[in-house]
């Protein structure tokens, strides 16, 4: 039995017949497409074949390909940080009319119009569980505490680009009378939109997630995305009701209902569920059960917003939005992200693709037209947020991109001009245009804030933080960094030594790095007691929040012991891979000083050390290598057993601290941490310097006989001389830092200093076995790239390189078992500029002084300290 099938196509330009395919003229600026199709019919009550035998194999043929066309664009364009968005949008155009289905093989087995129905289907069911995803991302809380900046840019993101929308299509109707008039509203909110979802993940790729750039971002697009979506929804409900707008009525109506009563229904159940857990004494876990019901949840919200009047993913997004930010939620995003995002996405970009001819993108229209639509289309939201910024004083670098990341556009954006095409709003054409503006506003995003916050050249303004170059009395910034609780009480004991004042208070990040587990993007957490829960949304299990709730409240004591600290504590969710980087640019955003670190080994018990976890000890090898301040690590041994319980008046026990300086950079930044904490009443600081003794200077005046003679070949080679000149360098400031401290310490009862002589790597050891081995903490530099004749030998041994020479020596002593460490490293400036170029006498005068020099101090008389010790041989 032969019966015929219609199918509409929208704007197909030829007209007769096309094959099998006979297509005639419609009404209301359609075209209907014709076809002969076999169906066969039993005698029984079942059908003797599946029907959609004919539509399946066609459907699996088209998502293979736009699978396999979006991966090879993903890999293409990953060199210029291009979002999965764009990829697969020019997968779905490549695949579509503009390019491949021009090619009449590809037309009739790759998309037939038979499939169509089929495509679409799939389409709005991957779109529905799409956004039921996006609304269980979404968190509308920050909305309640948008600063004003952030608001201000977020109305203006919707004003002006929603006018300027309707303006465009303005202009569009003058050159095409007969065009709809609803599809300027579609134009206006496709605009307006900045995807949320897809903004976080760029974020999150870019590593700004946890910067004040970023968190206006997501806090203003949270506030665009939801008016955007209010407005679609009345959109595509009276244009739906033909300009009535009674449609909406019923729309508005459930969302009351899910707000107001299936929402408190839902938390009632999942708090049920945690008390039941709780009493147990078992960790909450969701089972496929609780999974089934909220899946069930989505389907049944989206089929009444259908029966409503408008799609059905508007159901789905508003029941995303009432389920909390717990546990249940991850173990849906475990559950059905990547099929909803590998799997029934990809249909809805290939429609995109299909609707979407290039070729006829100015058919009847002005090529000048065409490319100011574009043109102002894809600059008008990067503007006026622009616009906005410079007026609320921010940097032109910051609100630039700013702008960029809130014209970001994702599927939210195509499924706003979906739903416009589908009301026959607008035409192939307008269609078209907006996808390719699309695609260069989402396009620029990547590479343009890459250039203004990621670039060499913005780092290189970046002034890098450390305590030598830093004020006494000033703030300290300091970035503490936790694994877990166990490093809780020795980073909290060491920053309640570091003398916080009214007049030097300190200032503490506390952050809880979390490895990232089953969520898209990473996520930071600040924590105050209304999203205390928060975390439980971001690890394995509830244990992360009991281990997060444990490390604010030990800071919170902090804070309460000594107002003259401010904590904020924080949770980092991020893989292990790049966690140092969100660690290194939250550490930029908040001109940290200092990152303090946790020693990423344990005493085994039997006087080795074992490492807790090779991920944490990568983590502190990367920030070691590209942290943008100064970096301590504390290896604590019991730091906690001799701290007094009353700082204030409790005299009878004074904290004994060495500082170990040799020379270099880093010492000079430990000598700057030791310092500030000697100003502790608590404290009693020792300093002691290590020279160089007899016998080693002896060996540095025979040696510079052998460099006298290579004076005269030193114009010749620029690098030796510039070698010796650094040299010259830091020796004169190590020696001019000494001889300051000893100046502004001389009258201080509590900080001792002395020189000590030795000739060799075994002699320094054994002198601080027998002379320096009674003090609760040490204080050292890391002495990284630094080579000293004061610690030969001692390379051959060094098994820990993350604490260096002396920091290994120390916690390898048998006799200094009790004691803890802190190793410090200041993170100078990549650059050192070149010596300038001085005449072969100058040179010669440099050299002999250097030759001439007895012990290791400036030409300058050093200061004289009123503790000084000099122990020489």
């Amino acid at each position: 039995m032969m019966e015929d099938g219609m199918i509409d196509v929208g704007d197909r330009p030829n007209i007769g017949v096309l094959g099998k395919y006979n297509i005639v003229d419609g009404l209301e600026n359609k075209f209907n497409v014709c076809f002969v199709e076999n169906r066969t019919h039993a005698a029984t009550d079942w059908q003797a074949a599946n029907p959609l035998m004919r539509c399946l194999p066609n459907f699996m043929l088209q998502l293979t390909f736009i699978i396999m066309f979006t991966r090879v664009f993903m890999i293409i364009l990953k060199p210029i940080r291009q979002p999965r968005f764009v990829s697969e949008v020019l997968a779905g155009v490549v695949l579509g009319p503009s390019l491949l289905t021009r090619e009449a093989w590809i037309a009739t087995y790759v998309h037939p119009f038979e499939g169509a129905l089929l495509l679409e289907t799939m389409g709005s069911l991957g779109v529905t569980f799409y956004m039921f995803l996006v609304g269980l991302e979404m968190d509308l809380t920050p909305i309640r505490k948008m600063g004003k900046t952030a608001s201000c840019v977020a109305i203006a993101g919707i004003i002006l680009p929603g006018c300027v929308g309707m303006i465009l299509y303005q202009l569009v109707r003058n050159e095409r009378p007969d065009a709809p008039k609803e599809g300027g509203f579609f134009w206006a909110i496709a605009l307006t939109v900045t995807s949320f979802s897809d903004l976080a993940r760029i974020l999150s790729k870019l590593k700004l997630m946890s910067t004040d750039l970023g968190k206006m971002a997501m806090t203003s697009a949270v506030l665009t995305d939801f008016v955007s979506w209010i407005l679609l929804v009345a959109t595509v409900a009276i244009v739906n009701g033909h300009g009535n707008f009674l449609r909406i009525i019923p729309t508005l109506i459930f969302m009351v209902i899910c707000w107001f009563v299936i929402r408190p229904i839902i938390f009632w159940m999942i708090k049920r569920i945690n008390a039941g857990r709780e009493e147990s004494s078992m960790e909450v876990q969701y089972n496929e059960k609780h999974v089934g019901f909220i899946l069930t949840g989505v389907l049944f919200c989206g089929l009444v917003t259908e029966l409503c009047g408008v799609h059905p993913m508007f159901g789905a997004f508003m029941f995303g939005l009432m389920i909390p930010s717990s546990e249940v939620g991850i173990k849906i995003m475990d559950k059905i992200e990547d099929f909803v995002v590998g799997i029934l996405l990809p249909p809805v970009f290939l429609v995109a693709g299909l609707r979407t001819n290039v070729a006829f993108i100015a058919a009847g229209f002005r090529y000048s037209l065409v490319a100011t639509v574009m043109v102002v289309a894809s600059l008008i939201k990067i503007l006026s947020t622009l616009l906005v910024c410079l007026y609320s004083k921010c940097s032109f670098r910051d609100s630039l991109a700013l702008g960029v990341l809130m014209n970001t556009k994702g599927v939210i954006a195509i499924i706003v001009l979906h739903e416009g095409r589908n009301v026959k709003g607008f035409d192939q054409q307008t269609y078209t245009w907006m996808v390719i503006a699309m695609l260069i506003m989402t396009g620029l995003v990547g590479p343009v804030v890459s250039f203004t916050h990621k670039s060499a050249r913005h780092l290189k303004h970046y002034h890098r933080m450390n305590l030598e170059r830093s004020k006494p009395d000033t703030e300290l910034r300091v970035l503490a960094c936790l694994h877990s609780s166990r490093n809780l009480a020795g980073l909290i004991n060491l920053l309640h030594l570091s003398n916080a004042t009214r007049k030097s208070p300190i200032v503490v990040f506390a952050v809880y790095l979390v490895e990232l587990t089953g969520r898209a993007s990473a996520m930071l957490i600040f924590h105050d007691k209304s999203n205390m829960n928060d975390i439980a949304g971001c690890g394995n299990s509830s244990r992360e929040r009991l281990e997060a709730e444990h490390i604010v409240h030990a800071f919170e004591s902090l804070q309460n012991d000594n107002r003259a600290i401010a904590v904020y504590p924080l949770t980092a969710v991020s893989p292990f891979s790049t966690m140092h980087e969100d660690v290194r640019n939250f550490a930029i955003d908040k001109n940290v000083a200092v990152i303090l670190l946790p020693y990423h080994k344990k005493p085994n018990g039997i006087g080795g050390w074992v490492d807790e976890s090779l991920e944490h000890k990568k983590v502190s090898q990367h920030l070691l290598a590209n942290a943008p301040c100064s970096i301590a690590i504390l290896v604590d041994r019991g730091l906690t057993r001799h701290l007094p319980l009353d700082f204030e008046h409790d005299s009878l026990r004074e904290i004994r601290v060495a500082m170990l300086f040799f020379e270099g950079a880093d010492d000079r930044e430990a000598l700057a941490y030791a310092r500030r904490m000697a100003g502790n009443p608590g404290v009693a600081l020792t300093v002691v310097r290590f020279v160089p003794g007899k016998d080693m200077l002896e060996t540095v005046v025979d040696n510079a006989e052998a460099e006298a003679e290579a004076e005269a070949n030193i114009n010749d080679d620029p690098e030796a001389f510039s070698a010796m000149f650094e040299k010259d360098k830091k020796k004169m400031l190590d020696d001019d830092y000494i001889n300051e401290f000893r100046f502004r310490t001389m009258h201080d009862q509590s900080i001792a200093y002395m020189e000590k002589p030795v000739n060799s790597g075994d002699e320094l050891v054994s002198t601080i076995k027998s002379a320096y081995n009674d003090f609760d903490l040490y204080i050292v530099g890391r002495g990284y790239d630094t080579k000293s004749p004061l610690t030969s030998g001692l390379c051959d041994w060094n098994e820990f390189p993350e604490i260096g020479l002396i920091g290994d020596t120390l916690i390898s002593v048998d006799s200094l078992t009790s004691a803890s460490v802190l190793v410090m490293q200041q993170s100078a400036p990549k650059a050192t500029p070149r010596p300038p170029l001085v005449s072969k006498n100058n040179i010669s005068c440099v050299s002999k002084k250097t030759v001439s020099t007895n012990a290791p101090r400036s030409s300058n008389q050093p200061f004289v300290n009123h503790q000084i010790t000099h122990d020489y041989l």
